[in-house]
């Protein structure tokens, strides 16, 4: 079932030319809640928006790899768009660009829909004019997407994750129920994390990256990047080519995968305060820009 899915996501992927110059920002799990205890992003904010800044005016197109928005813990949209809505005034920047695009996850897996989509950008966005629709309504969240390097027949998979996890794919409304009306209570009053997440669960994180794996032997070393576990991962050239971004929920700093001139890397921003009190957004590699070919 699990291979099915997967393999039904790569060929119904959204293809996307990676030429020699390009540069892509890959960020996944923000989670981005109400500002309530509950929301594990508030944290992270400053740090996000600053290398959202950094990425937008050097160029970059920013895909943003599942649970952007917690619709688990929320029901509606509308307290996440007050709360963030400095972040979305930012994502309007790269969409109107092109240099956006989006993937839902189990966490938002509600935005598959193209019509509540729409609805929510009807409400944000009233359209003054069909040119004004034809802009805002364009936007649309994929489950995957097939980066094509120019003038080779290799390809990145880009994909959330949580197609390798049953629970979270196929009975995600029902998780969606514990996590709503149970949990988010507990880490709200508590401070008790959730135990169903795969990032907060060590035994589900690596089932799913095995699975993974078995897809990726099955498919010629086709290389993934994926999110949903939380767990950056960026293997050595020659290993299983399956990488992942992290996320933007980790203490105190988010951590990201960049695609630069034909390079991968793996980074991480965060807020550093020097011995005078001074503070400071700083990006470091955690691991070093490689040559993708080395993985295809």
């Amino acid at each position: 079932m699990v291979n099915q899915i997967i393999d039904r996501a790569f060929k119904n992927a959204k293809k996307i030319p990676l030429k020699k110059d390009s540069k892509f920002i890959f960020f996944s799990d923000l989670h981005k809640g109400d500002m309530s205890s509950a929301d594990d992003f508030k944290k992270n904010l400053r740090i996000y928006e600053h290398a959202m800044n950094n990425y937008y005016q050097n160029g970059f197109t920013y895909i943003e790899i599942g649970d952007g928005t917690e619709l688990w813990e929320n029901s509606s949209f509308d307290p996440i768009y007050k709360a963030y809505h400095s972040v979305f005034k930012l994502l309007k920047l790269f969409h109107k660009e092109n240099r956006l695009h989006l993937i839902w996850g189990n966490h938002d897996m509600e935005f598959r829909d193209p019509i509540i989509v729409e609805k929510i950008l009807y409400s944000i966005y009233s359209p003054k004019n069909i040119e004004s629709k034809k802009r805002h309504f364009n936007l649309r969240f994929e489950e995957s997407i097939l980066l094509e390097i120019e003038n080779t027949d290799k390809k990145i998979f880009v994909l959330h994750g949580h197609q390798a996890d049953y629970m979270n794919y196929v009975h995600w409304k029902f998780q969606r129920f514990f996590v709503r009306y149970f949990w988010y209570y507990m880490q709200k009053w508590f401070g008790i994390n959730d135990p169903t997440s795969a990032a907060k669960n060590f035994r589900s994180l690596i089932k799913v990256e095995k699975k993974l794996n078995k897809w990726i032997v099955k498919n010629k070393h086709q290389m993934i990047i994926f999110g949903h576990t939380h767990r950056p991962r960026f293997p050595i050239p020659g290993d299983l080519p399956l990488f992942n971004d992290g996320s933007c929920i980790h203490p105190g700093s988010i951590t990201g995968i960049e695609i630069v001139n034909e390079n991968i890397a793996l980074v991480k921003w965060y807020e550093e305060v020097s011995n005078e009190g001074q503070k400071k957004m700083v990006k470091i590699e955690l691991e070093k820009p490689v040559s993708l070919f080395k993985f295809l």
